[in-house]
């Protein structure tokens, strides 16, 4: 928008590229993660059963 200020409009830049580069890790983690998280899962829920 041609009325807002330099300033302004530098820092939503920056706001939003940290924003993105923070859900692009978050997905990354989370996709890295979850094979490790079911495996962990699996095995206290097989260990938590009294058979």
């Amino acid at each position: 928008m041609p009325q807002m200020a330099p300033l302004n409009w530098t820092s939503m830049l920056i706001i939003f590229t940290i924003l993105f580069l923070i859900m692009n890790s978050m997905n990354f983690f989370s996709k890295n993660k979850t094979p490790l998280l079911s495996k962990i899962t699996k095995l206290s829920i097989s260990k938590s059963w009294k058979w």
